[in-house]
C-alpha cells in the first residue's frame, strides 16, 4: 500500500498519509485508485469526522503525477485522461472536513489535494510551493484553477508561470492567505490534527453542512474554469517526447520567495 490510513476512534480523526517517500510522494496510478477508494469509504465510516492528509517523510508532501506512471490518451483533441483528476475528497463526494499538513515540498499535481482540503497547515522552515507545468512545456490548467480559489489572482499567475525557476516559502504562502497556519520544523502534522480534534468534538452535520455552504460560495465559478481544461491542456501540451526531454534536460535554479 501507498497510503497509511491511521483512525482515531475516540476523537473521530483519521490520519491520510501518502507514503511513498522515496518517490517524494508522487502518485503512481495504483495510489490515485487507492486515494479515491479511502476518500469513499470515510463517506460510510461515521466514526470519522474530520481528516488530516499529509506526506510521508519531511521532503515533500507530494510532488504530483509519478513520471513513471504511463496513462494512455485518446486521439480525440476534445478529451484527456487525467488519473488525478479523482484524487481528492470533492471528486469523491467526501464533505467531512479535510486539513491539509505539508511538510515538505508540494508541487504540481499536489494541487489536486490541496486545492479540495479546507485549509492547509505547514512547516515554517520546509514547507514550500511550486508549479513545474509551464518548465516542461506542459499547460497548468487543473492546478493553476484549484490553487485560483485560495489565492490571489497575481500570485496564483506568477506561480504558474515561473514554473521550476522560483518556489513559495512557508511565510509567503501564509502571508497570502494560501496557508492558514505556520509551525516549528516537525510541527505541521501534530498542528493539524489538534485543528481536527477540535472540529471533529462538534456535531457533525453541522460541520459538514458548514462545509457545503463554504463551497457553495465559489463552486459554480470554480466548474466553469474546469470545464475549459481538458482543451486547453491539448491544444497546448507539447507531445510527451519533447516533454521528457525538458524534463530530463538540466533543470534552472530556483530561488525561494
Amino acid at each position: 500500500m501507498s497510503l497509511q490510513v491511521r483512525t482515531d476512534k475516540e476523537s473521530g480523526v483519521a490520519v491520510l498519509t501518502l507514503d511513498r517517500p522515496d518517490r517524494h510522494n508522487a502518485i503512481d496510478l495504483d495510489t490515485a485508485h487507492q486515494l479515491a477508494a479511502v476518500w469513499r469509504e470515510f463517506r460510510y465510516d461515521d466514526t470519522v469526522r474530520a481528516i488530516v492528509v499529509t506526506g510521508a517523510g519531511d521532503r515533500a508532501f507530494c510532488t504530483g503525477i509519478d513520471r513513471s506512471a504511463e496513462v494512455p490518451q485518446p486521439t480525440s483533441p476534445y478529451t484527456i485522461d487525467d488519473p488525478l483528476l479523482t484524487i481528492g475528497p470533492k471528486a469523491n463526494d467526501l464533505w467531512k472536513p479535510v486539513i491539509a499538513a505539508v511538510g515538505g515540498m508540494a508541487c504540481g499535481g499536489a494541487f489536486y489535494l490541496l486545492g479540495e482540503a479546507e485549509f492547509i497547515v505547514a512547516d515554517s522552515e520546509r514547507a514550500s510551493f511550486f508549479d513545474p507545468h509551464t518548465t516542461y512545456g506542459m499547460v497548468s490548467a487543473y492546478e493553476a484553477i484549484n490553487m485560483a480559489q485560495r489565492m490571489p489572482f497575481g500570485e496564483v499567475a506568477r506561480m504558474s508561470l515561473m514554473g521550476t525557476a522560483e518556489r513559495l516559502g512557508a511565510r509567503r504562502a501564509y502571508e497570502i492567505g494560501l496557508v492558514s497556519e505556520l509551525t516549528e520544523a516537525g510541527g505541521a502534522l501534530a498542528a493539524a490534527v489538534r485543528c481536527a480534534e477540535t472540529i471533529a468534538s462538534y456535531p457533525t452535520e453541522a460541520v459538514q453542512g458548514t462545509v457545503r455552504a463554504v463551497w457553495s460560495a465559489k463552486e459554480a465559478a470554480r466548474a466553469q474554469a474546469l470545464a475549459h481544461s481538458p482543451h486547453l491542456i491539448t491544444l497546448g501540451n507539447l507531445p510527451p517526447e519533447r516533454q521528457a526531454e525538458l524534463f530530463t534536460g538540466r533543470r534552472p535554479d530556483f530561488r525561494i520567495r
